[in-house]
């Protein structure tokens, strides 16, 4: 026995020993193939195991393998994996990743993507990766609301009526670009989220640019931009299924499949998926069908094309219309819940406000590559939108009365409605239900020339061009029980006349743009470290209103077309101070033309506004950044003034209303941001960020009020100088905390702070010193918590992926209305309570 034990012993010794002279370190860098820079968060696996690292913020790792010999597996979310030897102790050098999408290479070139230590401006990066772990059931922009400067909500809680202010700056001056191609409103410049809502399914990367940014098009934005990068087609063939549930009824599943490149070049790539619920604010049933397509055809050594199409066709409920905190708190549903736009029909859900649009986008992209040196890069795209939103006409509906129960903001008696419709017999329904229509025609051109002119100097310059028709008008949807709908208002232009189902009134009009400009743009490397950039832009916007319907005549008209020039000039430079610290510092200045509901104020006209002109805004910004071995932050320090803001307005007056155009009213936006990377080890990472603004209003302005025929009637006055700029957190800051249960298994938390959020308001409202401030909506901090687990299902990989949003189920103010500067007045939306899903990705 002790001959045994003493054999046991040597054996087990022999074992580790032979365990400790097997292993084997194993070190390299790994780079991205499109920009040749830094990959971190790269996966770095021993096959056949689940022994594994990441890379740091610098591309680098170390791995310690068991075994003397073998193979480790790289991978990153939307690069081709590549399976590499070692043998001993290995350096495997530089090991370059490419993108998995063919036909990547164009859209780069026109969506202007910043590279890190190089572009001067301030820039936030979310992958593919960390959209599929955090994005669950939230709005598409919510994956942003960590992100520097970035304030985000829902809005009134309806499925993509959410909203993103950056800087404190509104959708309408912040470009929003899908593979460089921008989609804000050609008439308002607002962006609804809706219309994309599949994007999460298909985005590669996203950049939020603050700031000037680095995109070539021909016009600017004054807050930052938001450049979303798809999916194209897959180098590799392959797909997944998915499937979510989550709260509320909340159920969403799809399918993605690529055909891989071919032999002759050709690859394919197709994505679709439907998602439906119940809301999770009473009343905001949502239903809609997400799809995307993407084909590529290499045609020669010099030329590809690519082709790609998505959209989202969905239909919701609304909380359209807000309530005061006191209303909302008496509810059965609670304030977060509580929704006034709903009621039953007939047993069934049927919605005050409701929205129902589909707006599919398709483009054609050709690349040139026309020598070792230069590259063209052409766009040709298209959408095309139609749909509407639900409201009311008259005055029961909404009203306490027609309510079902007798307190707080119970369901609308739809049925009674109908019974007293019907017997009202010849004189028609007292209330219907109508909708907004709205559709259009967009077409564009997005071309870019590319030229590496030496070492030193790349040179670039195009055109951007687009013709946009936009179709207005009400349209009579439900009768509510009545034969017609009598309206003696000359406003809704009936004159007396029985409206039926399908008739139009109110207004009907269109909305013609035509924006065509050309872009320059010469970045020089100086030395190795220090690099400059300089571009500049001219553009023409010329506005056009054609109206069908009028106060005063039959058939149609149209107005003289209104032109506008624009132009833009930006500057700066990136200094590598060493290998871990930069400097970059950039100013500008542009005029931007209004858009055209500030020239055509009147939407029943075709009198253009005389007093229309363009905005100019000048911004400076510095900023540094430090990229270490465990750390990697940014600060940022900028400064924006905006210069004649246009404010606009319609003042009601019986039959001849009064319209306005005040120039003169001027912002400034400043602050710093700070964001910070830290991984303290390599299961455990830190990310932060914090951003403190001072947004303002810093002059007081007056200007004429005229009737449609021109004549000065009032004068407006704005006493606006001091007062805080609202809509938006001016305080805000992000903890979040990521630990690596296993190499593709992690858990994590993430807390958002906003605060010094003053409500929205009319500022021309301020007609004199000493009216009370405007309201501030009360701090409020959010806690989030999720997982993801990936492992083997028999012969497929699968992910599991969970998620609880507002953990603690906090109560919160997310967005108001100020009215007198009282809390007790304030018109409101509640944020969402907790809420969950549960995801499961299988890929094959």
């Amino acid at each position: 026995m002790k001959k045994f034990n003493q054999f046991l012993c040597i054996a087990i010794l022999t074992l580790f020993s032979t365990a400790i002279y097997a292993q084997a370190t194993i070190t390299g860098k790994i780079i991205d193939g499109d920009m040749n820079s830094p990959l971190p968060g790269a996966n770095i696996i021993v096959k056949g195991t689940t022994n594994g690292t990441t890379t740091n913020f610098d591309g680098d790792f170390t791995l310690n393998a068991a075994s003397e010999s073998g193979e480790v597996v790289i991978s990153y979310v939307g690069y081709v994996t590549q399976t590499i030897a070692y043998s001993g102790d290995t350096d495997l050098g530089t090991i370059t990743l490419m993108s998995s999408d063919v036909g990547l290479d164009e859209i780069m070139i026109i969506a202007s993507v910043a590279v890190d230590r190089k572009t001067p401006v301030a820039v936030s990066t979310i992958k593919a990766e960390e959209i599929s772990l955090k994005l669950s059931t939230q709005e598409f922009p919510e994956i942003l609301k960590s992100t520097p400067g970035v304030y985000v909500t829902r809005q009134g809680g309806g499925y993509g009526d959410s909203r993103i202010n950056l800087r404190g700056f509104d959708s309408e001056n912040v470009a929003v670009m899908i593979n460089g191609v921008p989609v804000n409103d050609m008439e308002n410049g607002a962006v609804y989220w809706s219309n994309w809502a599949g994007l999460g399914d298909v985005t590669s990367t996203m950049q939020v640019q603050r700031g000037l940014g680095a995109s070539k098009v021909a016009v600017s934005s004054v807050g930052g931009t938001i450049n979303i990068i798809t999916k194209t087609t897959d180098a590799v063939q392959g797909g997944n299924i998915m499937s979510t549930i989550g709260n509320d009824g909340y159920l969403k599943y799809g399918m993605t499949y690529s055909t891989g490149l071919n032999e002759k070049g050709f690859a394919a790539t197709v994505s679709a998926s439907k998602i439906s619920g119940d809301g999770y604010v009473d009343g905001t049933e949502f239903s809609g069908y997400n799809y995307f397509v993407s084909l590529s055809q290499q045609i020669n050594d010099a030329h590809r094309l690519s082709f790609t199409a998505f959209g989202a066709q969905q239909e919701h409920g609304q909380r359209f219309n807000r309530s005061t905190i006191a209303e909302l708190q008496e509810t059965d549903s609670g304030p977060k819940k509580a929704n006034k736009d709903w009621g039953y029909k007939n047993g069934q859900v049927y919605h005050q406000s409701y929205n129902f649009y589909h707006k599919p986008q398709m483009s054609i992209n050709h690349l040139w590559d026309i020598n070792e040196k230069s590259v063209l890069s052409t766009a040709v795209y298209a959408s095309f939108g139609s749909g509407g939103g639900r409201r009311d006409e008259g005055s029961k509906i909404g009203s306490a009365e027609y309510r079902i129960g007798s307190t707080g903001l119970t369901p609308i008696d739809f049925d009674r409605i109908i019974l007293e419709n019907k017997a009202n017999g010849v004189n028609g329904s007292s209330d219907i239900i109508s909708s907004s229509r709205n559709s259009h025609e967009w077409y564009g051109i997005l071309s870019t020339y590319k030229n590496r002119v030496n070492d030193a100097l790349t040179i670039s310059g195009g055109l951007d061009g687009r013709y946009y028709i936009g179709s207005h008008w009400y349209q009579v949807d439900d009768l509510l029980g009545g034969e017609f709908y009598l309206d003696n208002e000359v406003n809704t232009f009936a004159f007396g006349q029985p409206l039926k189902v399908g008739d139009k009134y109110n207004k009907d009009y269109d909305g013609i743009v035509l924006r065509y400009g050309l872009f320059g743009q010469a970045e020089y490397q100086l030395t190795e470290k220090l690099n400059f950039f300089m571009a500049a832009d001219i553009s023409n916007s010329s506005y056009n209103q054609k109206e069908y319907m009028n106060r005063t005549i039959t058939g149609s008209r149209k107005s003289e077309t209104q032109s506008f020039l624009g132009y833009g000039i930006k500057g700066g430079g990136n200094y590598n101070l060493d290998a871990n610290n930069n400097v970059f510092v950039n100013i500008g200045y542009f005029s931007r033309a209004p858009f055209l509901d500030a020239v055509f104020i009147n939407e029943d006209g075709i009198d253009a506004n005389t007093d229309a002109v363009n905005e100019n805004v000048f911004s400076a910004e510095l900023g540094y950044g430090f990229r270490g071995d465990k750390l990697s932050a940014n600060v940022n320090v900028y400064y924006t003034n905006w210069l004649d803001k246009a404010v606009e307005g319609r003042i009601p007056n019986d039959n001849d209303p009064f319209f306005y155009n005040l120039s003169g009213v001027d912002a400034l936006h400043q602050g710093v941001e700070v964001d910070f990377r830290y991984k303290a080890t390599d299961i455990l990472t830190v990310t932060g960020m914090a951003s403190l603004g001072d947004w303002k209003w810093t002059s007081n302005a007056s200007g004429p009020a005229r009737n449609q025929a021109g004549q000065v009637r009032d004068t407006i006055t704005v006493v606006a100088d001091g007062l805080k700029v609202g809509d938006a957190a001016q305080t805000t800051f992000a903890l979040g905390v990521d630990y690596k249960l296993a190499p593709k298994s992690n858990i994590y938390v993430d807390y958002n702070f906003a605060g010094d959020n003053y409500a929205s308001y009319d500022v021309t409202n301020r007609e004199s010193a000493g009216l009370p401030d405007v309201w501030k909506i009360p701090d409020f901090g959010l806690f989030d918590l999720g997982m993801r687990h990936t492992f083997e299902l028999g012969s497929f990989e699968a992910t599991l992926n969970g998620k609880i949003n507002n953990v603690f189920n906090t109560e919160y103010i997310s967005d108001a209305n100020d009215v007198e500067g009282l809390a007790e007045k304030a018109l409101v939306y509640y944020g969402p309570g907790r809420t969950y899903s549960v995801g499961l990705k299988v890929k094959f």
